[in-house]
């Protein structure tokens, strides 16, 4: 694909300027009433059928020149369909697809036996281009969809035959870009769900669900690449139309259910056609865990607690995954899992701040309620997944990486678990007079600090020094830089005292941890050794 747009992209923009003219000379002949429309569309029959002709000619002398006459003749031909059937209702939709058939079916065997790529592109940019520059004034918008149809069948068909990766994407490009001109255009009715906006977005959705699985599987079970990112591009356009269509009719969230739910299902089937745990699985498993919990919030969307319900529902989903994994020892469950702890604690660090706070029987107790119990659940499955989440498919260097960033963001939850908490304490028990804020925050995030340090000599990654240092050094400058501003308290010397309290446990763990090294480094020596 690189080599033919590096070698002939000039060719093939010039042919479409060529193409966009005759365009042109269409609607305006039409608009200053000096040709008949029949005798236009006999003249494009004419011209293009002996472009097409010349330039088969051609090819056995000039064949670059051969071709690009050629696929301009074919691309005029596609300008006549789409001026008789779409532009003007002159031909019935019937009428339109025998001939667009012919043509595209005529065309994919002739590129196929004499491999004539530039040919099909020419004619893939000319039949997008029509209906684009030409902009129907009449509503024939099923024949719109059906001459998209054919284009987007035999050209994927070709595509992956002959893997000419460009032609799906000019296609799938082109056929959103159609989509959204049609839309705007027209302006139809969407008053009702099942309207036909929503059924021609959902059919192009669909159809690119289907081909690019297929295209994948074609291409030796391999489903990554080009497919895997118009894949994801598919699932981001159809998710906003349907936004946009079912706007104040039906909640949004159930397209993304359904959308949330085919991924998943893809990501099965996927791993058992590759027998592996891969990037295509895992970029289904978390779009579609993503979708699935979009969806889930806007369910209830009037109680005050859902968010905190959302998380629960999903935590349990995950351990659900994690447990049936233990059993079953399939890694995609394990996959699933992590995923959506992945997904889960993104969400509730986004909505944790106006969460309520959970209280227990009318009582807030802190970091014994329900949204601190969330914040402590999910560190507890991120730290479990940094012990245990390794995959045998998958080098041992990337599953120590993995295995530092479920530990980096588990820490960050418990950061986050010591800020709400402390801030929750200080609101609901009033101790505003005798705690301020920013220096409890300070103590909470020392603590912190030391918390990264002991994980760190318990798990020996030196990482989480540094990760350690970091904050502790951050808190030094909060504290000394703002929070000591102002009037004198005796409070402000209580934290300056534990603070350096906790300083000194920090470097004491930090004394062991780099005295034991040596004796690590000699104990993996032995081992190596033996």
């Amino acid at each position: 694909m690189n080599d033919l747009l590096r070698k002939s992209w000039i060719h093939l923009l010039g042919a479409l300027f060529i193409v966009s003219s005759f365009l042109y000379l269409f609607k305006y002949t039409w608009s200053q009433g000096w040709i008949t429309d029949w005798v236009k569309i006999a003249l494009g029959l004419a011209i293009g059928i002996g472009c097409a002709l010349a330039g088969l000619k051609w090819m056995q002398k000039i064949p670059v020149a051969g071709e690009i006459v050629a696929g301009m003749g074919a691309a005029l031909l596609y300008t006549t369909f789409s001026f008789s059937g779409i532009y003007f209702a002159l031909w019935d939709s019937m009428t339109v697809f025998i001939c667009m058939l012919t043509l595209t079916i005529g065309l994919g065997i002739l590129a196929f036996k004499a491999q004539l790529r530039i040919l099909m592109n020419i004619g893939l940019l000319g039949a997008l281009a029509s209906p684009m520059i030409l902009r129907p004034e009449t509503d024939q918008v099923f024949t719109l969809f059906l001459y998209l149809l054919v284009l987007n069948g035999v050209f994927f068909i070709l595509s992956i035959r002959q893997s000419w990766t460009e032609l799906r994407l000019i296609s799938f490009i082109g056929t959103w870009a159609l989509y959204a001109i049609y839309y705007i255009q027209f302006d139809p009715d969407v008053s009702s769900f099942w309207s036909l906006p929503f059924r021609y977005a959902l059919a192009a959705y669909i159809f690119y669900v289907l081909a690019f699985l297929i295209s994948s599987w074609k291409n030796n079970v391999r489903f990554d690449g080009l497919n895997l990112y118009l894949g994801v591009l598919n699932a981001i356009v159809f998710g906003l139309w349907s936004m946009i269509i079912l706007n104040g009719i039906v909640p949004y969230a159930y397209p993304l259910l359904i959308m949330g739910l085919g991924y998943i299902v893809m990501a099965f089937i996927v791993s058992r056609l590759t027998s592996s745990f891969n990037v295509a699985v895992l970029t289904k498993l978390l779009g579609g865990g993503l979708l699935l919990l979009i969806a889930s919030t806007q369910f209830g969307k009037e109680w005050a607690a859902k968010p905190l319900i959302n998380v629960y529902v999903w935590l349990f989903i995950a351990c659900l995954l994690l447990v049936v994994e233990l059993w079953k020892k399939l890694s995609w469950l394990k996959a699933a899992s992590i995923g959506v702890w992945f997904i889960v604690v993104i969400y509730w660090f986004v909505v944790t701040w106006d969460t309520p706070w959970g209280e227990w029987f009318g009582v807030y107790i802190p970091f014994f309620n329900w949204a601190a119990l969330a914040w402590e659940l999910l560190a507890a499955m991120g730290f479990y997944f940094s012990i245990h989440g390794s995959f045998s498919a998958l080098r041992q260097e990337d599953n120590r990486l993995l295995s530092i960033v479920y530990s980096i963001m588990s820490h960050l939850i418990i950061g986050g678990l010591l800020t709400v908490q402390v801030e929750n304490m200080i609101a609901e028990y009033k101790l505003d007079p005798m705690l301020d804020l920013q220096l409890t925050l300070s103590i909470s995030w020392g603590i912190y600090a030391l918390l990264l340090f002991l994980w760190g000599a318990y798990s020996r990654q030196s990482l989480f020094r540094v990760f350690g240092s970091l904050v502790l050094l951050c808190v030094a400058a909060k504290t000394l830089v703002f929070d000591l501003a102002g009037s004198e308290t005796l409070y402000k010397v209580i934290v300056l005292f534990i603070l350096g309290i906790i300083t000194f446990c920090i470097a004491y763990v930090n004394g062991k941890w780099q005295s034991g090294i040596p004796k690590l480094k000699n104990e993996e020596a032995q081992q190596e050794q033996q």
